[in-house]
């Protein structure tokens, strides 16, 4: 085996055993960034829900308070409102959702699926929880949802929910008297839940890990071509060299011309002792003559 290919063997080993590292540490680098940014996104997308809760809550609602008393509005409701705002952004990113699931409520579009139910009874089991997020398959792909607890802490609230004599009746002409009844105070009636894509994330970073794993190759390539010729030029033809004048020397060919020397480095010195063995294998053989 020359000592070319023990040095690529051991290139090669060296390589791949990097490459190997390098290509699980990133990768779960850019996956756990992706996860990031999705949180990132989904905490985005929930706060944006709660400002515009207190928005209608603050500043829409009480500006209707006569108008309530003739006519009920669904759109001077916080939880519609935010519902609302969000069916408009789906219309340009339909992959994005916001839901105010709740078990039992006046508007039958808001009812709960399993799904969102076993969430919900998950808060109701763990008053102190304060959010919940996971990961699920939906139409558009692996998305992640992030939820929070919808809990009757206005007493506001039960004019409209506690039973039906005491809710306005321009609501029970809408909605009738059959839903959204009987909740109390401090209890959990529902969750708020965004849901946001996690495939264009990953996607994004399967791509930088392929751009990645594909510059890390080239580089190698690189390297190496450059290591072969760097070991060719520097080390393999100079011994090459040597080898041959030494086997011309040691059939008596003594007219072989001195090896060339050039530099300090290791090979330099042993073309210096080289030329100096040679020379006095010359005069040895001169004297025996």
């Amino acid at each position: 085996m020359g000592l070319r290919l023990k040095f690529n063997l051991v290139l090669v080993l060296v390589f791949g055993v990097g490459l190997g590292v390098s290509g699980v540490l990133s990768r779960r680098i850019l996956e756990a960034n992706a996860r990031d940014e999705v949180v990132r996104n989904a905490d985005l997308m929930m706060g944006a829900a709660l400002a515009v809760r207190s928005y209608t809550n603050r500043q829409i609602t009480p500006q209707l308070e006569l108008q309530l008393m003739r006519i009920f509005l669904p759109q001077s409701i916080p939880a519609y409102a935010a519902t609302e705002t969000f069916n408009a952004l789906r219309e340009q990113h339909p992959e994005y959702s916001y839901k105010e699931a709740v078990l039992n409520p006046t508007n039958p579009r808001n009812r709960a699926l399993e799904w969102e139910a076993d969430i919900i009874s998950k808060f109701r089991n763990e008053p102190p929880l304060k959010e919940f997020r996971g990961a699920r398959e939906a139409s558009t792909g692996k998305t992640l949802y992030l939820a929070r607890p919808i809990r009757i802490d206005d007493p506001g609230c039960l004019q409209c929910h506690s039973t039906p004599d005491v809710a306005p009746a321009s609501m029970i002409k809408l909605y009738g008297e059959a839903n959204g009844f009987g909740w109390k105070r401090g209890e959990t009636v529902g969750a708020q839940f965004v849901s946001v894509p996690m495939t264009v994330a990953l996607d994004k970073a399967d791509q930088a890990f392929r751009t990645f794993m594909a510059s890390l190759l080239a580089v190698f390539v690189v390297a190496f071509v450059v290591l072969n010729v760097a070991l060719s030029v520097l080390i393999i033809r100079p011994i090459i060299r040597m080898a041959r004048a030494a086997d011309e020397i040691s059939t008596g060919h003594l007219q072989v011309p001195e090896f060339a020397v050039k530099g300090r480095d290791e090979i330099a010195v042993l073309g210096t002792s080289f030329n100096r063995l040679r020379r006095s294998l010359e005069k040895a053989m001169r004297l025996l003559e």
